[in-house]
Formats: structure tokens, C-alpha cells, sequence
């Protein structure tokens, strides 16, 4: 812009300081859109596995069959839930000997073992599901204090020059534009970051609670499989 301010200028020329605290929401910024990325990416494919091994779910009642399923889709949350439980009942059946000594142990403990399981699968797929989101919320909590810093930083290089050039614009403005900029880079690295942490937690409660529902189904499941047909 003719007659204006070089910013870029302005900032090349800045001090140590400013520099130090740009770099640091710069970089900030890239790890907060690289998370945002490959969560979104993570998500997906966590809601489209879902959506695959609930179809082949609902459309089968042969529990072998469907641990196979279950199998195919690694990314699925509710896949693995199956898998979880699938396992716990081989193990049980294992050591109890038959199907009809399964079937009167899990009436009689109220299908609990089940439940840890189904719940151990819950924990899990939410340990991975949760990796890195915590860090949206730090980068956006603490990126406008950075900023911040940055801004007060630079008002106090905008006095240097009053002190030092008296009071003309051209004294004071480098200071100035320093500050300006250390806030605006520290919104700039927050907001993403804040957007991307109620947006995923918000997919995240969702995917839970079909989770949960889930778990609801293959216990229902295993009732009709194990304990209404165990006089066939």
C-alpha cells in the first residue's frame, strides 16, 4: 500500500520477543489444523464403518457371522463393542462346558460379565476416539493469552519510540503494528482450535450414546441367541 505501513517489514524488524511469541502461535496454528484434519478424517471413518456393521448387524442373528463382520471393519466402535462381547461368551462357554450351562450362568449373574466387556470395548474405542482433543482445548484456551503477551509486548516497544522519536506516527507505529498483529495471529490460532473442540465433542457425545445403545442391541442379542433358544 502507497504512503502505508510495511507489515511484514515491521515485523522482520521486530525484536526477539515478537518474533518468539508469532513463531510460537504459528506453530500452534499448523498442530491445531493438523488435529483438526486428521480427527475429522478419524471420525469419518469411524461413522462409516459404523454405519456398515450396524447394516450387516441388524440384517443377521448368527452371532459367528457376525464377529467375522466384525472383524472387516477395524475402524467401527460398534465392531469392536461385538468383538469384546463376542469374546468374553467364547471365554465363558470355554469354561463352562456347553451352551446351557452359559445360558443359565448369564441369566443368573444378570448378563454382568457381558456388560464389563461391552463397557471395556466402550472405553477403548473412546480412549482413541479422545486422543488429541484435549489439545484443541489447550491450544485454544492458552493462544490469546500468548497473543496477549505479544500485544502488551509490542505497546511497550510503541512507548519506547514516544520516549525516544516524541509524537509522531511514525514513532509509534512500528510498536503499534507489532501488538496488532501478536493479536490478531493469537485469535486466529484459537478460534480453529475452539471451533474444532465443540465440534468433536459434540460427534464424539453422539458416537458415544450410539455406543451405548449399541451395547443395549447385542445384549438383546445374546438373549434371543443363548437363553430363549436354549431348549431347541
Amino acid at each position: 500500500m502507497a504512503g502505508g505501513l510495511n507489515i511484514w517489514e515491521i515485523l522482520w524488524q521486530s525484536g526477539p520477543v515478537v518474533k518468539g511469541v508469532l513463531v510460537i502461535l504459528v506453530l500452534c496454528s499448523v498442530m491445531s489444523w493438523a488435529i483438526i484434519i486428521q480427527k475429522y478424517k478419524e471420525i469419518k471413518l469411524v461413522e462409516k464403518a459404523n454405519a456398515l456393521f450396524l447394516t450387516a448387524f441388524q440384517s443377521s442373528t448368527n452371532m459367528g457371522d457376525l464377529f467375522h463382520t466384525a472383524l472387516t471393519h477395524q475402524e467401527s466402535t460398534m465392531g469392536l463393542m461385538y468383538r469384546k462381547g463376542y469374546e468374553e461368551i467364547n471365554r465363558l462357554n470355554e469354561r463352562l462346558g456347553d451352551r446351557q450351562h452359559l445360558s443359565s450362568y448369564l441369566k443368573e449373574q444378570n448378563f454382568v460379565p457381558v456388560e464389563r466387556a461391552l463397557k471395556n470395548g466402550v472405553t477403548t474405542a473412546q480412549e482413541k476416539l479422545d486422543a488429541r482433543i484435549a489439545t484443541l482445548a489447550t491450544i485454544g484456551s492458552v493462544t490469546p493469552f500468548i497473543g496477549l503477551f505479544g500485544t502488551v509486548w509490542g505497546i511497550i516497544g510503541a512507548f519506547s519510540g514516544l520516549s525516544q522519536g516524541g509524537g509522531s506516527i511514525e514513532a509509534v507505529a512500528p510498536g503499534i503494528a507489532e501488538a496488532l498483529v501478536a493479536t490478531a495471529v493469537g485469535l486466529a490460532a484459537a478460534i480453529p482450535a475452539v471451533w474444532g473442540f465443540n465440534t468433536f465433542n459434540t460427534k464424539l457425545s453422539t458416537l458415544h450414546g450410539q455406543m451405548e445403545s449399541f451395547g443395549q442391541d447385542f445384549l438383546n442379542l445374546v438373549e434371543r441367541s443363548l437363553i430363549l433358544t436354549r431348549k431347541d
